[in-house]
């Protein structure tokens, strides 16, 4: 399901601890011994650590970390371990991957290029993403010559994006790579697809909830927005200024949305205990608890596919097999 809007940070010092980050979560359809699973990967950087964590469902989670530090459990960006499955009768699998050559644009928490993941069970590849199919075989001692490599099928991106007045993705969707801007400036919302503009909301302060159809290469995409933290603060707060806004990018039946795990929901929980000031660490309920400010919009967004209900706080829902895909931006103010 897709996850709840949350309450807002309203002190100079949250507000200065997330501008730094870069979160990106993906969902993947694939399969872990022979059993179709989702994947969540979540990619995150800040000033002083990089690192990634890989959940499945009732299996396992681990988190690797990026950066070579004398602090860091893997010293090195590259390596392998060995998992066992709980819900999986404790099968094993075994997880692969090296950063060692990765390359990363714009300062992103994701990889580009010259990386791998992978997991393999019973000496077979059943999930790989990167382009250093070789280097693989070549740390690992698998033989791949003749395995074909499973294309996992990517059913959602969720990212959390940082400006003043743009927000800017490059998310991979209807085939092909798309940079994805949103502007929102002087009332006016402007959403642009590869630099050219696709949509113009004006009076934005009164039409801070919405949906629009727009169309990428022909292809009908629903977009979705909520930017009522922008313009309906506290007039006591700086929710305002530090706010986030919601934006939807959704091609067919949407996507998967996972619940928030590793450092994303280390950071809903700072921008939620921030609001509470000295008050008690919100409880795990509290993250997946829609906001009265976007539910709305949330609500819009799960309409629009089979009307198909699930709860916030289970992992996934069950869209995305008719080859829908989902984009969704948490959009955070900087001061």
């Amino acid at each position: 399901m897709i996850p709840a809007c949350f309450s807002h940070p309203n002190s100079p010092s949250s507000s200065s601890s997330q501008v730094s980050q870069n979160l990106i979560t993906c969902v993947y359809q694939t399969q872990l011994c022979n059993l179709p699973t989702y994947l969540t990967l979540t990619w995150s950087k800040t000033l002083f650590s990089h690192s990634l964590t890989i959940y499945a469902a009732d299996s396992f989670s681990i988190t690797i970390s990026l950066y070579p530090s004398t602090f860091s459990f893997f010293r090195n960006r590259t390596g392998s371990k060995s998992i066992y499955l709980t819900h999986h009768h404790y099968q094993r699998i075994k997880l692969y991957w090296d950063f060692t050559r990765a390359e990363f644009t714009e300062n992103s928490a994701e990889p580009e290029s010259c990386f791998y993941v992978a997991i393999s069970c019973n000496a077979k590849v059943e999930f790989f993403l990167g382009d250093l199919q070789d280097e693989l075989a070549r740390r690992s001692g698998l033989v791949l010559a003749r395995q074909v490599f499973p294309e996992p099928t990517l059913l959602s991106r969720r990212e959390h994006v940082f400006g003043r007045k743009s927000y800017v993705s490059r998310a991979k969707f209807l085939g092909t790579k798309h940079e994805i801007g949103v502007e929102c400036s002087g009332g006016v919302l402007k959403v642009k697809v590869d630099g050219e503009t696709n949509l113009v909301v004006k009076r934005l302060a009164w039409k801070f909830r919405g949906n629009e159809r727009i169309y990428v290469n022909g292809i009908e995409v629903e977009f979705i927005w909520d930017v009522f933290n922008w313009f309906n603060g506290d007039n006591n707060s700086s929710s305002s200024t530090n706010g986030h806004g919601v934006f939807i990018f959704q091609v067919g039946d949407g996507g998967v949305w996972p619940e928030m795990v590793g450092p994303e929901k280390r950071l809903m929980r700072k921008s939620l205990s921030s609001v509470g000031g000295a008050g008690p660490m919100p409880s795990s309920t509290a993250l997946s608890t829609p906001s009265p400010s976007c539910s709305s919009v949330l609500q819009w967004a799960e309409e629009s596919s089979d009307g198909t209900r699930s709860s916030c706080s289970s992992s996934t829902r069950s869209y995305g097999s008719n080859g829908g895909f989902s984009l969704l931006l948490y959009a955070w103010k900087k001061d």
